[in-house]
């Protein structure tokens, strides 16, 4: 009943697709829309976000939505205004607070800050519910997922096939939200009308969908505390595939799969079956997958990948590479614990999703495939690095500059993360590492099912995380790695039968990381006690460092070859 009530009040409030259209014309989305993660305003962080409820009717002939959202918040001290985020390439037609009209010009959104006069002051702890309608031609992805936005295309047998891909741009592409890692909403509920012979799989639980005898069909779902720029469109004439994973917790998983109807069913069920292998390997190596009691879903995309809460996006095209497994699903479903779980309370704190998730790679490598595996995809790695900026800023950034090369860590955030990942699990050894993932993604020791919630994280706290369970002090390693762009360098020299090894990093500072050296053949340990070590080695010894690529450093050959 309360469904059917919010999409007929809907349709009463939303102008014609035509006004719509008009609107987005004379409209661009502005640079402000086109990042994410701008500091949020006072009136923002003032405020609880309860509960996003939010109608979309999907129009693929004119690639444009009309849309309700019904925003619950919870001040946390007196407020007079709400500030959200919304593209300007919408038309707002009406904005209700607690059910009253406010007049149309009441409101303002010159840039995409969204900015509502509340009727009256509230008081903390007084419940305000915001509707808004509005319609547009949400804005469209140059290069999906990199240049984000919606993607309107056709499926090999030329019927629809959309998706949004957000996470660079942010939430306001196409919903009214505070565009900021930390402006999840406790709950989002989601009503997608599309054409009766389309498909809507979406973030969370399937509430059922509802025929509304006009030749379009309502899909609802709710999903709890998701990720801001993870909650999705995907609509398109999909095959839906269901088993259930019996987890290692004792809990059962449903796993769905929506692949397109043109697809091969064998090369889908392929895939399809790398799903238990998958979750059974995040689970004995990090811990229970955070969302058992909503699904583990994926949805293939016109795009490459996109990892969207309990409904990851594939677009891989069921390559096979001779890793032995599907690298984009894999990394996707990384993003489960590392990402959607535990999500960065700011964008300087985006290795957090992007190292750990990318180190998962190598480690589900060694985990099927043995060592070599394992070194391979490292490798790989090594050599992407740029090292032009740090990994970690120290400061607050947008995702914008985050993730480009000319201003950020770019590709290091990936790469370099997962390379000091591993650098440090060899160091700190398997217990600890394992131990310091636990609780920074569950913020305990212990996870099971049903005794944690998503949560925020920050860089200084996964160090104090690690400081905590090792019993040593080891912000040197932090700060050497990821406050610093250039790599610690272990430089050696040789003075007849004396050999000495220093550590140089990009501040100067200590850097006492144990070392591996073989000296003809044989392999000894260095503590390298402030940062230096010597040893006696006959003056025609072979001398090599590090033999087995334990740890992350300069190496001045790959400098070489990247200049050239």
């Amino acid at each position: 009943m309360r469904l059917t009530a919010a999409l007929c009040l809907t349709t009463a409030l939303l102008p014609s697709p035509a006004l719509a259209q008009e609107a987005q014309a004379a409209r661009d989305s502005t640079p402000f829309t086109l990042s994410s993660g701008t500091p949020r305003t006072a009136s923002q962080t003032a405020l609880t976000f309860d509960k996003a409820d939010l109608s979309f009717t999907v129009l693929p002939a004119e690639q444009a939505l009309r849309a309700e959202a019904v925003l619950d918040f919870t001040p946390k001290a007196p407020i007079e205004t709400i500030e959200l985020e919304l593209d300007v390439v919408f038309d707002i037609s009406a904005v209700q607070v607690n059910g009253q009209s406010l007049p149309r010009g009441a409101w303002s959104n010159p840039d995409g800050r969204l900015t509502i006069p509340l009727p009256r002051p509230f008081a903390a702890g007084e419940p305000v519910s915001l509707r808004i309608a509005y319609s547009g031609r949400p804005h469209q992805a140059r290069r999906a997922p990199w240049d984000g936005g919606f993607v309107w295309t056709t499926t090999p047998d030329a019927r629809p096939w959309i998706a949004s891909a957000v996470q660079g741009e942010g939430c306001d592409l196409f919903w009214p939200c505070i565009d900021h890692p930390q402006g999840e909403p406790g709950r989002a509920d989601l009503h997608i009308t599309v054409p009766s012979e389309l498909s809507a799989p979406a973030n969370g639980r399937f509430l059922g969908k509802t025929d509304n005898g006009d030749d379009t069909t309502t899909w609802n779902w709710t999903a709890r505390q998701p990720d801001t720029y993870a909650i999705t469109l995907n609509v398109a004439p999909y095959v839906e595939m269901s088993a259930d994973y019996r987890s290692r917790f004792g809990n059962v998983v449903p796993l769905h799969f929506w692949r397109l109807a043109s697809t091969d069913p064998a090369k889908a069920q392929a895939l399809f079956d790398e799903l238990p292998k998958m979750l059974d390997f995040f689970e004995a190596t990090v811990g229970p997958f955070p969302f058992g009691d909503e699904k583990m879903g994926v949805v293939e995309t016109p795009h490459l990948g996109m990892e969207h809460q309990t409904i990851n996006a594939y677009g891989n095209g069921y390559k096979l590479d001779g890793k032995g497994y599907d690298w984009l699903l894999q990394h996707e479903l990384a993003h489960e614990w590392f990402g959607n779980q535990m999500t960065n309370a700011d964008w300087d704190d985006m290795w957090l999703h992007e190292g750990f998730g990318t180190y998962m790679q190598p480690l589900y490598a060694r985990w099927l495939n043995g060592e070599r595996a394992m070194q391979a995809e490292l490798q790989t790695m090594r050599l992407t690095l740029s090292n032009r900026f740090p990994v970690v800023s120290g400061r607050p950034q947008d995702a914008a500059t985050v993730y480009d090369d000319d201003t950020g860590p770019g590709l290091d955030l990936y790469y370099k993360g997962a390379l000091i990942a591993h650098t440090l699990r060899l160091f700190i050894g398997d217990q600890a590492f394992y131990e310091s993932l636990r609780r920074l993604v569950y913020g305990r020791p212990d996870p099971a099912p049903g005794n944690f919630t998503p949560r925020y994280a920050t860089t200084p706290e996964y160090i104090a995380i690690v400081n905590a369970v090792t019993g040593r002090d080891l912000t040197w390693f932090f700060d050497a790695y990821l406050y610093q762009a250039a790599l610690p360098d272990l430089v050696m020299t040789r003075e007849g039968d004396q050999v000495t090894l220093e550590w140089k990093t990009g501040n100067g500072r200590p850097f006492p990381l144990p070392v591996e050296v073989e000296v003809d053949g044989r392999i000894r340990t260095l503590p390298m006690t402030g940062g230096q070590a010597s040893f006696i080695a006959p003056k025609a010894a072979h001398i090599l460092l590090d033999p087995r690529s334990k740890v992350l450093r300069r190496i001045e050959y790959i400098e070489k070859w990247k200049s050239t």
